[in-house]
């Protein structure tokens, strides 16, 4: 398996880590029986840190594209090397330090941690296509 693969199948870890946060703080907040329910009127009912945690999860979903992307090209095109290995270990990290960034409010942190693991998904894509 190359380092990309082995980040994509990481990354996976940090998804299901910002599901479970995420999860457990509503269930704090509404309960497990608001929780199962339709969830309508939510943003009235929650923490500012469980609205967080979720634009935050959201936030993650959005960019996995990105990355896996980026991983299915340099599989594909056969550039994997130092510079994509670290690139997409860079991702990794990046978005695992962006969960409690978020839901901490890290400021300016949260923008530049985000900003990392973006730069470094556009690397992965550029260094394929050279």
């Amino acid at each position: 398996m190359t380092p990309e693969l082995a980040a994509l199948a990481a990354s996976v870890l940090v998804h299901l880590a910002a599901v479970m946060w995420s999860q457990q703080a509503l269930n704090g907040d509404i309960g497990k029986d608001g929780n199962v329910g339709t969830r309508e009127n939510l943003e009235t009912r929650i923490s500012p840190r469980t609205a967080r945690l979720r634009r935050a999860l959201a936030n993650h979903v959005e960019n996995t594209g990105l990355f896996i992307i980026a991983v299915v090209l340099v599989q594909m095109t056969g550039s994997s090397s130092w510079l994509t290995a670290t690139a997409a270990w860079v991702y990794v990290a990046a978005r695992a330090l962006y969960l409690p960034a978020y839901a901490f409010g890290w400021v300016p942190w949260r923008s530049l941690i985000f900003t990392a693991g973006l730069l470094a998904t556009l690397l992965m894509i550029v260094a394929s296509l050279i």
